[in-house]
């Protein structure tokens, strides 16, 4: 499909800001082309629900708002909604026939901090079912394609948010992270994506998929925006018990750090099966480039590199069986035709409202949860996340940072590994370890391989530590990367 000429093609908030003040820009005419853009490229399916109308006045009265001198630090800012954040009076549906229809009752805490500092919600996006996937390939509604390769997958489970914000469908997204699903899907974009350290973003509004390891976290063009996205939806909420009270850093201010670093790369992970030459290749590189710029970057040794996936299904398994008993046909989403009775409306809206991998991860949490294999699984794993986490902290005693590849391959082509949910959760294995740990990563672009697909980079952080890896994340993306 031939695309109309872009005229806008922003990378940060700063640029479309200066562009309105100086009259170069209308923010109605910024919204209209991204609306433009998203019926162009449908074909992507990013989008589940588009608010046109509303977006167009929310920017004709922000627009006023920047010509009085009274408008918040996100306007002008365009962003797109997972589709398992709740907006009030906008349907909300997990990416999953059993909430197909449902309209959200009231908004979700990082929903009313974005519209407070006046950002211009434009739709609802597409993702795994219920967050559940590593390709974006299990929604209800369709898988969602790589803009810079329609063949291959987007990633998942935030495919759609990291897809609208490298296709230029608006400025930014907003993801949920559980163990990667805004980190890979942003590398397999070339696009930011940071997952801010377990309980700095309030949980409250959002979908629940593992509640000890969902976070919500923003995809962007640049390090800047990602930093006052979380500045806005950082900190503590009354309505979510889980949230932090550690003070929120303005991280937009605290970005020009530019000293030396002392960085970590696992060794294991450079070593690990199953990871595609041209991402070894490329992390070697980086590597390199950072020692040329007077940085120290050592190897150290994760002996339980190949225990982070098994923990984290177990875990995240278990959590997802008991989060997702509430959809039961009875209280709200699809009731099945075939009902008669409460035992038939269970098994029938169940059975016929949820995706195959649903299914397959609430039947394998349900397992590790049951008598006699509780001890063997469940509490096994709670054990391994500890000596994870306790790991992971003690490499930070000595070192800034730990850098590893976000993904062992690439995007791969559509269709091709949904069959082997074992091969899937393996795309996992960079990522899920912050998650088991609870810290802060993010993934940066890192270039292309020969194919033009985009590779990504992830940098993981101390504990509350985003100041400091939000401002070398914005160093390192400034490096001549030749």
């Amino acid at each position: 499909m031939m695309l109309a000429e872009t005229t806008y093609n922003y990378s940060k908030l700063e640029d479309i800001q200066a562009d309105i003040r100086s009259g170069v820009l209308r923010l109605e005419d910024l919204v209209t082309f991204y609306l433009d853009r998203i019926q162009q490229l449908a074909d992507l399916n990013a989008y589940l629900e588009v608010f046109g109308e509303e977006a167009l006045a929310q920017a004709k009265e922000i627009q006023n708002k920047i010509d009085n001198g009274t408008a918040g630090k996100l306007a002008g800012m365009v962003i797109g909604l997972k589709d398992n954040i709740s907006y009030k009076g906008h349907r909300l549906a997990a990416s999953s026939k059993i909430l197909d229809g449902y309209v959200a009752i009231y908004s979700s805490t990082v929903v009313e901090r974005v519209l407070a500092e006046d950002a211009i919600i434009i739709g609802r996006l597409n993702c795994d079912e219920f967050a559940m996937g590593a390709s974006n390939e299990t929604s209800y509604f369709g898988p969602v394609k790589n803009f810079a390769d329609t063949t291959k997958v987007s990633g998942g489970s935030s495919g759609g948010s990291a897809v609208a914000v490298q296709a230029n469908l608006c400025l930014a997204s907003l993801g949920s992270d559980t163990g990667g699903s805004i980190r890979q899907p942003a590398a397999f974009c070339g696009v930011v994506g940071l997952k801010p350290t377990y309980a700095r973003v309030s949980r409250y509004g959002i979908v629940a998929y593992a509640s000890s390891f969902d976070q919500v976290g923003p995809i962007t063009r640049s390090v800047e925006d990602a930093a006052l996205l979380l500045e806005v939806i950082a900190g503590k909420d009354f309505y979510d018990s889980t949230s932090s009270k550690e003070p929120v850093p303005a991280y937009s201010t605290l970005l020009n750090n530019s000293s030396k670093r002392k960085i970590a790369y696992i060794e294991e992970t450079l070593h690990s099966e199953g990871l595609d030459p041209e991402i070894k290749q490329n992390i070697e590189a980086q590597i390199q480039l950072l020692r040329s710029q007077g940085h120290t970057v050592e190897p150290v040794s994760f002996e339980y590199l190949d225990y982070v996936v098994a923990t984290y299904y177990i875990l995240t398994t278990a959590e997802a069986s008991s989060n997702l008993a509430r959809y039961d046909g009875v209280h709200f989403g699809y009731r099945s035709d075939s009902s008669k009775d409460l035992i038939s409306t269970y098994k029938f809206s169940r059975s016929e409202g949820f995706g195959d991998e649903v299914k397959r991860r609430i039947m394998l949490g349900t397992f590790v949860l049951s008598a006699g294999y509780y001890d063997a699984y469940y509490s096994r794993a709670q054990k391994i996340r500890r000596l994870i986490k306790e790991k992971t902290e003690h490499i930070l005693e000595d070192y800034d940072f730990i850098l590893t590849p976000t993904t062992p391959t690439p995007a791969f082509n559509m269709g091709e590994q949904p069959t082997d949910p074992v091969v899937m959760y393996l795309a996992d294995i960079f990522t899920v370890g912050a998650s088991l740990a609870g810290l802060p990563a993010i993934s940066l672009p890192s270039g292309t391989n020969k194919d033009g697909l985009p590779l990504g980079m992830q940098i993981i952080g101390k504990r509350f530590g985003e100041a400091d890896l939000l401002s070398f994340s914005k160093y390192y993306s400034e490096l001549d990367k030749k």
